[in-house]
C-alpha cells in the first residue's frame, strides 16, 4: 500500500520547484547547488531529497511542468472551437501571458534543458514539437495556401522568435506590460501574416 502524502506535500514541492527555477534562471543550473536551493526554500537540505532524488530531477520537473502547461493551454484553446483567426490570436496572446507568469521556468526550459540526460531531454523536446505543430496547424488554418507552400512551419518559428525571448528584455516594472505585449504581438503577427505571399510556381513548358 502506498504511503499517504502529508497535506502540505504538494505545496512544499511546488515551493521547491519555484525556488529552484528562480536560482537556475538567475545563475544557471551548473552554478546552483542543492544547498542554495534548500536555503532559498528555508528547509534543511535532507528535506529536498524527500521530494527530489537529485538536482537533475529538479531540472527535469521544472521543464516538464512548464512544457506540459503550454500543451494544456493549446488544448484549452482548441476546445473552445474558435474560428481560425480567433484561435490563432488566442494562442498567441495566451502564450505571451503564460510566459509572463512563468519567466523563470521558461528561461530554464530554453537555456538549461541541455543539462538533462539525452532520453529525458528528447522526451521534453517531443512535447515542444507537439506545441509547435499545433501553432503551425493554426497558422495553416488561417492561410491554407501558405501550408501548401510549406511556409506555415517557418512562420511558426518566426512567431516563437518574437515571444520566446521576451524575458531577456521586457522588465516587469517597464512601460510595456505583459498584457499590452500580448496584444501587440498578436496585432503585429496578424498584420504581417496577411502580407506574406506564397512563392509562385513556374509552369513547365
Amino acid at each position: 500500500m502506498a504511503r499517504k502524502r502529508a497535506p502540505g506535500f504538494e505545496a512544499q514541492r511546488e515551493d521547491i520547484l519555484a525556488a529552484a527555477a528562480r536560482l537556475f534562471a538567475e545563475q544557471g543550473f551548473s552554478a546552483t547547488s542543492m544547498n542554495q536551493v534548500a536555503e532559498a526554500c528555508g528547509v534543511a537540505k535532507p528535506t529536498l531529497y524527500h521530494y527530489f532524488q537529485d538536482k537533475q530531477e529538479l531540472l527535469a520537473q521544472i521543464c516538464d511542468s512548464h512544457v506540459h502547461a503550454l500543451l494544456a493551454l493549446v488544448a484549452d484553446v482548441k476546445a473552445r472551437q474558435l474560428a481560425p483567426d480567433a484561435q490563432l490570436r488566442a494562442l498567441i496572446e495566451g502564450f505571451t501571458r503564460a510566459y509572463a507568469d512563468a519567466q523563470d521556468q521558461h528561461r530554464v526550459l530554453t537555456s538549461e534543458i541541455k543539462f538533462l540526460a539525452d532520453e529525458e531531454r528528447e522526451r521534453l523536446l517531443d512535447v515542444e514539437r507537439r506545441v509547435v505543430g499545433e501553432f503551425a496547424s493554426a497558422i495553416a488554418s488561417v492561410r491554407p495556401e501558405l501550408s501548401d507552400a510549406k511556409l506555415h512551419k517557418p512562420l511558426t518559428m518566426l512567431l516563437f522568435g518574437m515571444i520566446n525571448w521576451t524575458f531577456t528584455w521586457l522588465r516587469p516594472d517597464g512601460e510595456l506590460s505583459h498584457e499590452a505585449l500580448a496584444d501587440l504581438v498578436s496585432d503585429l503577427f496578424f498584420g504581417g501574416l496577411g502580407a506574406v505571399r506564397a512563392p509562385q510556381t513556374t509552369a513547365v513548358q
